[in-house]
């Protein structure tokens, strides 16, 4: 197992959710994976769903296979839901949570949406385009400011409830290259220890 340093979430679980959080991220990070969101729903019975990624950001079905067989019996020994769930083990997706400083990074120039919990330039609730990440904030530059806003807004990270990409053309078109970039990475890397 190779021990990978993370960068902490800015966005993280309460209740339930944090218990099985707490559980399970030791057990992905060991894995060279790291943890976006735990969610507990009502979704067919009750699901368990559980995203998670390489730091790069890539997902594969097969790591989700891995991850699922590492943290289910953990989960059983742990048994932190009192009641049957499904387990739901996936990728954050194109249109993804953005839960730490570097999903911002390698998001900026996208759409995104997003809530903060307290107020911020007179509002709660903000849409535009990543402009600029620091390590305190990101500025945006909302698609639709009302009259007297500013079109550009700072938000402090420390302010952050939640945070999506908003699926666009071009948001699909960067993911699929990355995905591409990726798997072709992969395939490389097998031949070369293939011939080693």
């Amino acid at each position: 197992m190779n021990e990978t340093v993370i960068e902490p979430r800015l966005i993280t679980e309460t209740g339930i959710d944090a218990r099985v959080a707490a559980i399970i991220e030791p057990v992905i990070m060991g894995l060279g994976y790291q943890l976006v969101r735990v969610k507990l729903s009502g979704q067919n019975g009750l699901t368990l769903q559980i995203m998670a990624e390489h730091p790069d950001g890539t997902m594969t079905v097969n790591d989700c296979e891995i991850l699922s067989t590492a943290i289910s019996p953990v989960l059983d020994v742990e048994d932190p839901i009192d009641k049957m769930y499904h387990l739901e083990m996936s990728s954050p997706g194109i249109d993804r949570p953005m839960v730490r400083k570097a999903d911002f990074r390698r998001w900026a120039g996208h759409l995104l949406k997003c809530e903060t919990s307290v107020i911020v330039e007179g509002r709660k609730r903000f849409r535009g385009t990543i402009l600029e990440v620091t390590d305190d904030g990101f500025m945006l530059d909302r698609d639709q400011p009302a009259d007297g806003e500013n079109a550009q807004v700072m938000i402090p990270f420390s302010a952050l409830a939640e945070a999506r990409l908003i699926l666009t053309d071009e948001l699909i078109r960067v993911a699929l290259k990355a995905d591409k970039d990726a798997r072709n990475a992969a395939n490389q890397n097998n031949e070369d220890e293939e011939e080693a």
